[in-house]
C-alpha cells in the first residue's frame, strides 16, 4: 500500500483521539495541524476507508441513525505510524507564502505599496499571534503534551519572526532595481 502524508494524519489523530469519525478527524486537524500542515480536508473523509481496506483501521458502522462509520487503530496501524515516525525527512519545510512571492517581484511596485503589503502581512500574522495565545490558554492546564505543543511553541516563533521582518520592509523598504532587468544575471 501507498501511504501519503494525509494516511499519516488519520492514523495519528486517530493514535491520539481514539475511535474517530471522519468528521471528528476533519475537526480535530482543523484545532491543531492545520496551523503547520495545510491539506484538503475532504481527504479526512476517503483515506480512513482506503487504511481500513488495508487492515490498518478497523471499520464500525452505527446500526441506527445517519450510519456514521467509527474508525479505531489497530495492530498494524499502529506499527506503521511507530515506522513512519522512526523515517526522518531529509528536506527543510518548503515555504509557500504568496507575500514573499509578491515581494520577490516587488520591482514592479511602487514603494508605497510594497510599505501597504509589508503593514498588510504585520496585520496578517499578529492575527495569527492572537489565535496562538487563544489555543495556549485554552490549552492551559490541560493534558494535551508538551510534545504535541511544542509545534505551536514553534509557531510562535516563525510568526514573530515574520512580525518582525514585514516591519523591517514597512520602515525600510528594499531598493528596488528598474523592472526588466535581472540582478540574477539571467537573460
Amino acid at each position: 500500500m501507498k501511504f501519503n502524508p494525509v494516511s499519516y494524519v488519520v492514523l495519528g489523530l486517530i493514535g491520539l483521539r481514539g475511535p474517530s469519525t471522519p468528521y471528528q478527524l476533519k475537526r480535530s486537524a482543523g484545532r491543531s495541524i492545520n496551523y503547520f500542515w495545510s491539506f484538503p480536508h475532504s481527504q479526512l473523509y476517503s483515506e480512513p476507508k482506503r487504511l481500513a481496506a488495508a487492515g490498518l483501521l478497523s471499520e464500525e458502522v452505527e446500526e441506527e441513525g445517519r450510519r456514521r462509520k467509527l474508525y479505531d487503530l489497530t495492530e498494524k496501524g499502529r506499527t506503521a505510524l511507530k515506522q513512519w515516525l522512526r523515517t526522518h525527512p531529509s528536506e527543510a519545510f518548503e515555504m509557500r507564502d504568496m507575500a514573499v512571492l509578491q515581494l520577490f517581484f516587488s520591482d514592479f511596485m511602487e514603494c508605497q505599496d510594497l510599505e501597504e503589503l509589508a503593514r498588510k502581512q504585520v496585520d496578517v500574522y499578529c492575527d495569527r499571534l492572537e489565535v496562538y495565545k487563544e489555543i495556549l490558554e485554552i490549552r492551559k492546564g490541560s493534558q494535551a503534551s508538551d510534545r504535541r505543543m511544542a509545534p505551536l511553541n514553534l509557531g510562535f516563533r516563525l510568526v514573530e519572526t515574520c512580525i518582525e521582518f514585514w516591519e523591517e520592509i514597512a520602515r525600510n523598504p528594499p531598493a528596488s532595481e528598474p523592472a526588466g532587468s535581472d540582478k540574477y544575471g539571467n537573460s
